[in-house]
């Protein structure tokens, strides 16, 4: 290998040699033009000798057929051949460097076997064959898809399509977001990262949703689905020591299949309608209830009221009672007189007033003193707007029949006349 690199410079100098493609001083002593062919290689390797021994101050004997006056010494070529040597050694550790952007981290191999791991920066590693480097950015947060591709339109229904508790079938694209931690075990520790990303992806988003409810997966339960499949996720890429930390698990689509779709919403909107109606009865039970007891309660009051009422009334009637016998034992005309005046009071307190002139013999006059009054009153109210008062106040600002009496002697006498005739 050294002499056929050797040959490559002996040919390279000789290109710039003004003698190329020449023949030897023989052949132009006939003054014919040289002919034109290719170099001689032997004539090449003794031009590189005598050059290598021009540079190392190594002398010929002066002879020699074609030598040009020197001769190729052994340690002269050594020599030239060691410094070759030293320049391609030189040559193959500069190979060895690297560098490591930010954010990067190099994963060196010996002999193909995972040795350690570079920061960033300006490093060396030994050169090929002896060992190899791979660079991996750790900082890129890196994204896998499932259940479509590049777009929600793209599906695909084999990832896609999932059976859940209930046994429904649903179609769910999500995507996954993870960081690289351990550059190493993200290489070596499976055969193929992307792909066993996705597996890991499918397995635990199968699983999370085979244990739940449709409608829990549709609706209220997506975020719980989400946290769920990273949870299970991460569990399962630390078992296998894949060397990625799942920073972000994203629902894209859930829906039922296309195939269904119609039916599903139709059901949808029974469901939504049965709610409705749930929560009418709900609204009505919660407005009559109320009511219903409010009433119920007033009743017992009421009862209560008038069950106080009239025992209250009852004990008092009774009361009153025993004092009137009390002083009835005690005075039994004067209180017997003054029953009786009351009850008349009563009487024609309640009831129409007739005044009848028996002595001088006229007609029976009718007096509805009731209705006059009555009619006196809303006459009063038409004309003024102040406040009419109370009937009780009215009745007794008016003259009844007994104060009449009292300031007519006729009247007196009428009424002395008629106690006499009841007694």
């Amino acid at each position: 290998m050294v002499v056929s690199f050797l040959k490559k410079i002996g040919l390279t100098l000789s290109l710039n040699d003004p003698q190329w493609g020449r023949g030897s001083k023989n052949d132009n002593q006939d003054g014919k033009k040289p002919a034109e062919g290719p170099p001689d290689l032997d004539q090449l390797w003794r031009d590189f000798n005598q050059r290598l021994s021009r540079l190392f101050g190594q002398k010929g004997n002066g002879g020699g057929d074609g030598g040009g006056g020197f001769t190729p010494d052994a340690a002269g070529a050594k020599l030239g051949l060691g410094v070759i040597i030293a320049v391609l050694a030189f040559i193959w550790m500069v190979s060895g460097f690297f560098i490591v952007q930010e954010g990067q981290t190099a994963v060196i191999t010996t002999f193909g076997k995972y040795s350690h791991s570079t920061v960033a920066g300006f490093n060396w590693r030994w050169p090929y064959p002896i060992q190899g480097h791979e660079i991996v950015n750790v900082s890129q947060v890196r994204t896998v898809e499932v259940g479509y591709r590049s777009n929600v339109k793209n599906k695909q229904p084999k990832e896609a399509l999932m059976l859940t508790d209930d046994e429904n079938i649903i179609d769910i694209q999500f995507a996954v977001q993870y960081k690289l931690k351990s550059a190493a075990e993200w290489l070596y520790s499976t055969r193929d990262p992307e792909e066993a990303m996705r597996q890991v992806a499918e397995t635990a988003i199968r699983e999370i949703v085979g244990k739940s409810k449709m409608d829990f997966v549709l609706y209220e339960g997506r975020e719980k689905v989400a946290f769920d499949v990273q949870t299970l996720m991460q569990q399962i890429l630390e078992r296998y020591k894949a060397g990625v930390q799942v920073t972000n698990v994203t629902m894209q689509g859930v829906q039922p299949p296309e195939q269904v779709q119609a039916s599903f919403d139709d059901a949808v909107k029974a469901g939504q309608d049965r709610e409705r109606q749930k929560n009418e009865g709900q609204a009505y039970a919660n407005d009559v209830i109320p009511k219903a007891r409010g009433e119920a309660s007033r009743l017992l009051q009421d009862a209560e009221g008038y069950k106080s009422r009239v025992v209250a009334n009852a004990e008092g009637n009774a009361s009153r009672f025993k004092q009137v016998l009390t002083e009835y034992q005690k005075a039994p005309a004067v209180t017997r007189d003054r029953m009786y005046i009351d009850a008349m009071q009563q009487i024609f307190t309640s009831t129409t007033k007739l005044m009848v002139d028996t002595k001088n013999g006229n007609n029976m006059i009718y007096l509805p003193l009731d209705k006059l009054l009555s009619q006196t009153d809303a006459n009063k109210a038409a004309q003024a707007p102040a406040p009419v008062a109370p009937a009780n106040q009215v009745t007794d600002s008016v003259p009844t029949v007994e104060m009449r009496y009292n300031r007519d002697s006729r009247g007196r006498d009428v009424r002395d006349s008629r106690d006499r005739e009841v007694r």
